[in-house]
């Protein structure tokens, strides 16, 4: 029988964000100067020439519009001045994991042939109480591997024409589901609870993963 007993010899203890594929947790930090009341909160998003063309961000800030608006914000249409500028960037790294663990072995579980003497004279408790038992589990090392995907996401809101920064987010997220797409709805979501929020102040958030 194999007790198992984390040994470990080379360890990165990591908070993953999406373990098992069932949560997505971030760190969240966010500086603002968010007016105490801002009555026209007309918005447009702000792009860089590349993420003008690039599919993949124009369906991440759809997830940023959509929280936007949830919050009561309004997207500027042609009659409508436009207040408030927002942009957004994120990123995604990859880095291997390597994790050697140490288990210990009973040689006297019931397929070893020294099973027999286990319980002999030794009463309830078995051998392993028994100081003058000759012989003690045995450890194995297992090695495994796998990679980590740290992925952050900034998000900026800014008067108009002032240019005046109003809030800045940015949030880090760390986990084994190397899915951006997948795990990017999670991360926006994050950015904006509690919206303005405490200035200054890191948080940890935790979202459930839906199936």
């Amino acid at each position: 029988m194999k007790h198992w007993f984390k040994l470990s010899i080379v360890s990165l203890l990591l908070s993953l964000g999406g373990c098992a594929g069932t949560a997505i947790r971030s760190d969240v930090t966010v500086f603002h100067e968010w007016p105490a009341e801002m009555r026209e909160k007309i918005f447009v998003f702000e792009r860089t020439r590349e993420q003008d063309n690039n599919l993949e961000y124009r369906n991440y800030e759809n997830l940023a519009r959509a929280e936007l608006l949830r919050l009561g914000f309004v997207e500027a249409s042609t009659a409508q001045p436009v207040r408030l500028k927002v942009t957004m960037a994120y990123s995604v790294k990859v880095r291997n994991v390597r994790v050697i663990e140490g288990t210990l072995t009973d040689p006297f579980w019931y397929t070893s042939p020294l099973y027999t003497h286990r319980w002999r004279g030794r009463g309830y408790y078995g051998p392993y109480y028994d100081p003058f038992w000759p012989v003690a589990p045995t450890t194995e090392y297992v090695e495994s591997s796998y990679q980590v995907f740290s992925r952050q996401l900034k998000i900026g809101i800014a008067q108009v024409p002032s240019g005046k920064k109003l809030y800045d987010v940015t949030l880090n997220s760390e986990g084994k589901n190397g899915s951006l797409a997948a795990v990017m709805p999670y991360l926006v979501r994050s950015a904006f609870i509690d919206f303005p929020g405490q200035s200054g102040i890191p948080r940890t958030v935790t979202l459930s993963m839906q199936n």
